[in-house]
């Protein structure tokens, strides 16, 4: 089959590898119809260092497709079924599945490296199990993971509950919005531009959406946020606290975590520098939230954080949630959102379908910022 494969830094390739096949009767073969690229995949592309990744991964995290073939101990989809795969791979059974944490699964956890439970296409830290960004996958513990969706609509209006939609629910329960209350968004990738729609779907009554990227600005736009574009401010905390009479937003989430156009993750820790500009979002996050507020982080971070105030945290007696998504704990709540009437505008998130075998300049365009790309999808 083909799939997008890792070589290095920024080298990604389209390459012939071999199919996949059952190994366990829990596993399922899915024939992919659509995949997406996702901002995290960007930190591989980008940034993690070989022995992290390794030449030859298969990526992607974010796919749907046809069932083709199953295990004998999968019985909730079938051959020919119609089906979204979550990014996290799960038990659905253990201590931390029971709990609805799923990506803390203890069947698939990575105790070795000291990491949750294992995903795909993502790092050797995380269970180095063959990504999604392929014509076929097999998916392991499909007794659980693979979520069935009807026939009919296009694979966008379902494809996005294998991470974007939950991860941006998740963020959205974990800011504990008040009722009516403002919710600043910082960055509006395809989670941010989720978080400000379902904040309104929660009972926010304002969204402020940070971000410096035009199109992004104005998808937010579409859809009732009130944008602020940090590349022409010189104070967007300050700007956020004269729009909430001087206190700053009720809940705040981090939707940028480690900018994907920076420096490589091992440089991190070197200088003070770095740090300040790599957790430039976390930093005005926390300081654009109000007292009593809640700060939410979705985006992801790696290792050690310095320059991070708290002591400012505990003086204004902010709460900070924060996490992987746990995938299917927030299906049932997401799922009847996905109807004709598309309240949660997933038809206007992806900007560019693509074929597969374009994968490499995909992966280019999206880091750069490029073209407008908000949000990707390739057709296998």
């Amino acid at each position: 089959m083909r799939a997008v494969v890792w070589h290095g830094k920024e080298d990604v390739r389209v390459d012939t590898v071999p199919d996949p096949v059952l190994r366990e009767p829990t596993d399922a073969i899915v024939r992919i119809t659509s995949t997406a690229i996702c901002g995290s995949d960007l930190h591989l592309y980008a940034k993690f260092p070989r022995g992290v990744m390794r030449e030859g991964d298969v990526l992607g995290h974010e796919p749907m497709g046809i069932v083709e073939e199953v295990g004998d101990d999968v019985s909730h989809v079938g051959p020919g079924d119609r089906v979204v795969v979550p990014f996290n791979i799960a038990c659905g059974t253990c201590f931390m599945c029971a709990r609805g944490l799923q990506s803390q699964c203890e069947t698939t956890q990575n105790r070795r490296y000291g990491k949750g439970g294992s995903l795909f296409g993502y790092t050797h830290l995380y269970g180095a199990v063959p990504g999604g960004q392929a014509e076929y996958l097999r998916v392991p513990l499909a007794h659980y993971g693979p979520i069935k969706v009807p026939e009919g609509p296009p694979d966008e209006r379902f494809l996005y509950l294998s991470d974007v939609l939950p991860t941006a629910w998740q963020a959205v329960a974990y800011a504990s919005i008040p009722p009516g209350g403002t919710v600043a968004v910082f960055g509006l990738g395809p989670i941010g531009q989720m978080c400000a729609r379902i904040a309104f779907h929660h009972g926010a009554e304002r969204v402020i959406g940070v971000d410096r990227v035009p199109e992004r600005l104005a998808m937010a736009a579409r859809h009732d946020v009130e944008t602020i574009d940090f590349h022409s401010l010189g104070d967007v905390v300050g700007v956020i606290r004269e729009m909430t009479e001087g206190r700053g937003a009720d809940s705040v989430i981090d939707a940028v975590g480690m900018e994907a156009d920076g420096s490589a993750v091992e440089h991190i820790l070197q200088t003070v520098k770095l740090q300040a500009d790599r957790f430039h979002a976390l930093r005005r996050s926390h300081d654009a939230v109000r007292r009593g507020g809640t700060l939410s982080i979705t985006g992801v971070y790696a290792g050690y954080v310095n320059l991070f105030n708290l002591g400012d945290l505990f003086d204004r007696q902010n709460t900070i949630a924060m996490g992987q998504a746990n995938v299917r704990r927030w299906v049932e709540d997401i799922t009847p959102l996905l109807t004709d009437e598309d309240p949660l505008g997933t038809a206007d998130l992806g900007t560019h379908f693509l074929p597969l075998e374009e994968a490499p300049r995909a992966y280019k365009m999206f880091q750069e910022k490029r073209d407008g790309a908000v949000k990707v999808v390739l057709r296998p």
